[in-house]
C-alpha cells in the first residue's frame, strides 16, 4: 500500500522545439505541493506544471497525484503498482519520477475513476 497525495489545481503537459527557451516563471518560487519536470530529447522538450505555469501550447486539464515519499531508489515496482490499477480501469495516466518520488498525472474528467481503482487497488489517497 502507498499513501498517494492529490496535488492541488491542474497539471499541464506540453512538448517544446528543442531549441525552446523556457521562462524562469516556470520553475521560480515553487509551493511545496507543486512539481515541474522538465525532460530533453532528440524530439523537444517536455514540460510537466502546474497549468498556471504553462507554456502557451500546453494540453491542460490533468491532475497529479504524488506518492509521499522520499522513496528509496532501491525499491522496485512503485510506479507499476500505480500505473497497472489505472491501466485496468482505462484512465489514460503520464507517469514522471523526481530523484525522491513518483508522479502519475490522469486526466482531470476521470479524477474519481482513477482515485476509485488506486483505493480498489489497495492505495491510500490524501487530499
Amino acid at each position: 500500500m502507498l499513501d498517494v497525495a492529490l496535488l492541488p489545481g491542474e497539471y499541464a503537459v506540453c512538448r517544446l522545439a528543442t531549441d525552446a527557451a523556457l521562462r524562469p516563471a516556470l520553475w521560480a518560487e515553487l509551493g511545496d505541493s507543486e512539481v515541474v519536470s522538465v525532460s530533453w530529447s532528440i524530439d523537444g522538450v517536455s514540460v510537466i506544471c502546474p497549468a498556471a505555469r504553462a507554456p502557451a501550447e500546453a494540453e491542460t486539464d490533468w491532475r497529479c497525484l504524488r506518492v509521499v515519499g522520499p522513496l528509496d531508489l532501491a525499491v522496485t515496482g512503485t510506479l507499476a503498482s500505480l500505473v497497472a490499477p489505472l491501466a485496468q480501469a482505462r484512465v489514460n495516466a503520464v507517469a514522471f519520477s523526481t530523484y525522491d518520488t513518483d508522479h502519475v498525472l490522469v486526466p482531470a474528467v476521470r479524477l474519481g475513476e482513477a482515485t476509485a481503482a488506486l483505493r480498489r487497488a489497495g492505495h491510500r489517497i490524501l487530499d
